[in-house]
């Protein structure tokens, strides 16, 4: 438990010097809340989620250019973009009022984690390409703090007591790499603006390994002064971008992904203890839609996403949402 608690405490120091050390830059500020009663009014499986992102771009010196260069494909130079996030994820069985052990619904798990992105965007001929890498350490189990923040939260709004935290994932420290590449293709549809194409990535770690493909869409009005759409876990944050000063915008977005999921911790159980797993779907599809409204130096966004059987006991799909509110400091 203490060495849990040092690198829980580790995690949030380095992502709170982040922070910190480019407090100074211009940047977005972007809080994000994902929980299941944004979408289906349930209480279980991935049941809430909280992200601070601090998004930037790099001075000419900054140390993720040098991150860049460190890494194949990638250039400094040509970096446009990076971001800092810390947040923290809950998962659960669907009945939280049961203490024994629910052996075939999904194990109790708590997720600290703390990040840094790098983006990288150009046009080639006529598609915009886009590249994100993101590099995450942190911790599962109880340093994380999962059982504590929905404990209380429960207790503060008179919610089901959870009594199932007895037998959550033991802690163990990962360390995750996410990389995705979309293309986009720039049209019209009378009077909105239509932007749309495929995308490609893949996650190697002992939190997520898997291979993923899918297929976007935006629309709306000036799409030129905004890039990237939501994303949710299992998947990083993609780039949360607009241009402050426009006045009043929108877009809506959609996007089919399909994963080849060869491992996920949260469901396996963990690397080198014997605890509670479920036997983990390979296959997992995901469907997500959503709106975002922009006023100047604002942006409120919210995703619904319908997800696909995740493990073989699983009885129902799973439904949630996210809100998600952006500022320009």
């Amino acid at each position: 438990m203490k060495s849990g608690r040092a690198l829980s405490y580790i995690a949030s120091t380095l992502a709170m010097t982040a922070f910190a050390s480019s407090a100074s830059a211009d940047g977005l500020l972007t809080v994000k809340s994902e929980n299941d009663l944004f979408a289906s009014g349930g209480d279980g499986h991935y049941t809430n989620g909280l992200e601070i992102n601090w998004s930037f771009a790099p001075q000419e010196h900054h140390w993720t250019r040098r991150l860049a260069d460190a890494v194949p494909g990638w250039s400094g130079r040509g970096l446009d973009g990076a971001a800092y996030r810390i947040g923290q994820q809950i998962y659960t069985p669907e009945n939280i009022e049961r203490s024994s052990l629910i052996e075939d619904d999904r194990p109790y798990a708590g997720l600290l984690y703390a990040g840094v992105s790098l983006f990288d965007e150009h046009q080639l001929q006529e598609w915009r390409q886009a590249d994100e890498l993101h590099i995450d350490v942190g911790i599962v189990g109880p340093a994380s703090g999962g059982k504590v923040v929905q404990k209380n939260f429960h207790h503060l709004i008179d919610s089901k007591e959870p009594h199932g935290w007895d037998h959550q994932l033991h802690n163990e420290p990962i360390v995750n790499i996410t990389y995705k590449r979309s293309w986009w293709l720039q049209d019209s549809l009378g009077n909105l603006e239509v932007e749309y194409g495929p995308n490609a990535g893949f996650a190697l770690g002992n939190l997520y390994t898997y291979a993923a493909g899918g297929v976007g869409i935006r629309i709306g009005g000036d799409l030129q002064h905004s890039a990237g759409m939501p994303a949710v876990a299992p998947a990083q944050s993609g780039r949360n971008y607009f241009e402050p000063g426009q006045g009043f915008g929108w877009y809506a977005f959609a996007n089919l992904e399909g994963r080849f999921m060869a491992h996920n911790l949260l469901l396996d159980g963990n690397t080198f203890e014997d605890s509670h797993s479920v036997d983990r779907r390979q296959w997992v599809g995901d469907a997500l839609a959503g709106i975002a409204l922009t006023w100047n130096s604002w942006q409120l966004t919210y995703t619904s996403v319908w997800r696909t059987h995740e493990f073989e006991a699983q009885e129902e799909n799973d439904q949630f949402g996210s809100l998600t509110l952006s500022l320009w400091l």
